[in-house]
């Protein structure tokens, strides 16, 4: 899931057998959802994020808070109180976590800037050699799942250079600081989503000590990165206890050490959360008629018919064969000009994994590097 929480605290959402193959998600209904004509840079464009239930932004003082979270996951994993107080009691306010999270947002850099930060040459070297290495054990789980080998290690190569970095953070203090410290900007506009955002990692903590009682972790000795997303594939504790799977039969879920169980677990998320589609078109090139507008999708699930697309001016570049084939028009600042792109059900698994359609295109790519095939400009 997550080398920024803006993006991949996302990441990362995961209980599943790993010994059987998992039957993949239904793929969304071709229901034609609206869509904006081009107004702001499609990097711009967010996907939108339903209606959410009212929530109380009230502060509440820091021993409140934490004594009714002790309460609350107490009864609600079955865990001893005293056993959770003497965790916390471990656990470390770190101010350079709160540094990183206060970090005022980047330019959001278009395609043809972001490309280079996730493909280059060494990346796609180190990801051959990777698969390389690991063939046999990816090559079994893509078998078993349906998702290709190279984008598995491409999500590996995008998230962690292929497990060589991690995060050096414990696990423990990055949870435990944005669960009671999460930085207030003083801007009253932002209030509601700092708000969710602290909660939505005191959850993350809770599910952290489930995660110590499933899997008989040593919660206190993770290692991850600021927002608390661990091992290879960068996942947070509920997409851990969610979507990782035990793939090399030991018993248990290691996403830490286990190759083969880190390789079952990416891909059972994408099956499991983001509906991937064996042996389905991931994205196309395409073209826009002249004079038409872009379409700016509300998110990236593919609701349009190609025939619908064609309607709007989009043509892909290349045939697409698959019947009743749905897809989301996607628009890239290339370093040429605008590059107009249809992705498919398999690109809507990738932004399950992150939001942004530059990560999913990214990691698309790089796969596509990975195995050998030819890349367009960027």
């Amino acid at each position: 899931m997550i080398r920024r929480v803006l993006v991949c605290c996302l990441t990362l959402g995961m209980v599943a057998c790993a010994t059987q193959p998992q039957t993949p998600a239904p793929a969304p209904q071709p229901v034609e959802k609206p869509v904006g004509k081009g107004t702001a840079p499609a990097e711009a464009a967010p996907e939108r994020k339903p209606d959410l239930p009212p929530v109380d932004l009230a502060p509440v003082p820091f021993e409140t808070a934490r004594a009714n979270f002790v309460r609350d996951t107490a009864a609600r994993y079955r865990i001893e109180p005293a056993y959770i107080e003497s965790v916390l009691a471990q656990a470390q306010i770190r101010e350079p976590i709160i540094a990183a999270m206060s970090r005022p947002a980047e330019r959001v850099k278009p395609w043809n800037e972001y490309r280079p930060m996730f493909i280059s040459q060494a990346r796609i070297d180190g990801g051959r050699k990777f698969l390389a290495t690991h063939r046999d054990a990816l090559q079994r789980v893509q078998d078993r799942t349906g998702v290709p080998a190279e984008v598995i290690v491409a999500i590996i190569g995008v998230e962690t250079s292929y497990g060589a970095n991690t995060g050096n953070h414990r696990v423990l203090d990055a949870l435990y600081t944005l669960a009671f410290k999460y930085p207030r900007s003083g801007d009253p506009e932002k209030l509601e989503r700092e708000v969710r955002r602290e909660l939505f990692f005191r959850d993350e903590l809770a599910k952290l000590f489930e995660l110590g009682a499933l899997e008989k972790l040593d919660i206190t000795a993770l290692k991850g990165s600021y927002a608390g997303a661990m091992g290879m594939g960068q996942f947070m504790p509920s997409s851990y206890l969610d979507y990782a799977v035990d793939g090399d039969g030991d018993g248990r879920r290691d996403l830490f050490n286990s190759h083969d169980d880190v390789f079952a677990s990416i891909a059972n998320y994408f099956v499991k959360k983001g509906g991937w589609l064996r042996g389905g078109t991931v994205a196309v090139p395409a073209t826009l008629d002249a004079g038409r507008e872009e379409l700016n999708p509300v998110d990236w699930t593919p609701t349009l018919g190609l025939d619908a697309l064609a309607a709007s001016g989009y043509h892909p570049v290349v045939p697409v064969r698959a019947a009743g084939a749905t897809a989301t028009p996607i628009t890239l600042e290339g370093s040429a000009g605008k590059q107009y792109w249809l992705g498919f059900q398999n690109y809507y698994a990738i932004t399950r994994y992150n939001l942004s359609k530059m990560y999913a295109m990214a990691v698309f790519q790089l796969s596509q590097a990975i195995a050998g095939r030819e890349l367009p400009p960027a």
